[in-house]
């Protein structure tokens, strides 16, 4: 049995959805951030070294990392929401599957930590949102282009690409300017395994 180590309002949500996705069997072992940082509670470092959520277990090996995860999860699927047949279609997968965290999270993430500074943080993630806008006109304009991130089926790109998309919508100016990204999420949030792995993994505050 898969053990997930789900932090709420977290990454970790896309384990719970991709799991669903692929019908694996698991269990939830919920954590709450801590209501004054916002960090994740210590507990979290007995899992792993480094304290973070996702974290899972399964089989005696502890995995972290998302990216990661959605890898061995592709690989205990047997190859299910992994990387396409067709060699182009492969190749947007691997570049989604890793731009998520790599490109588009971190200009994000660099806005919340500016935004909760006071009086310099507002000049300063004006500053930040022209570059989380050139992310967002180019994923607009790949999703204009294909109803999923690698081609015509959904894979776990898609998956990975759900956070920083959600916090986009959140947080990053995301909004009915670019339809096909905002399309792309409702039919990510009307997913039954989307809504199944929601309804499992407590607060969300992005869907």
């Amino acid at each position: 049995m898969i053990i997930v180590h789900h932090l709420e309002n977290s990454r970790s949500q896309r384990i719970l959805w991709m799991l669903e996705e692929l019908g694996l069997p698991y269990e939830i072992k919920r954590y709450e951030r801590n209501k004054a940082t916002m960090l994740a509670p210590p507990e979290l470092k007995q899992v792993h070294p480094l304290g973070k959520s996702p974290v899972i277990e399964d089989d005696g090996q502890v995995v972290a990392e998302t990216g990661a995860i959605v890898e061995y999860l592709v690989d205990k699927a047997d190859g299910k929401l992994g990387a396409p047949a067709n060699r182009a279609d492969a190749l947007r997968y691997r570049f989604w599957l890793h731009y998520a965290e790599g490109s588009m999270m971190p200009p994000l993430l660099l806005k919340l930590v500016l935004a909760r500074i006071p009086i310099l943080g507002k000049a300063a993630t004006k500053k930040i949102q022209p570059m989380i806008d050139v992310h967002l006109d180019y994923v607009e304009s790949e999703l204009s282009k294909r109803p999923w991130f690698a081609g015509a089926e959904m894979t776990a790109a898609d998956i990975m690409m759900s956070f920083p998309l959600e916090a986009a919508r959140n947080r990053g100016g995301l909004n009915e300017s670019r339809p096909a990204t905002i399309a792309w999420l409702a039919k990510v949030h009307a997913r039954p395994a989307y809504q199944a792995g929601l309804k499992k993994g407590g607060p969300y505050a992005y869907a």
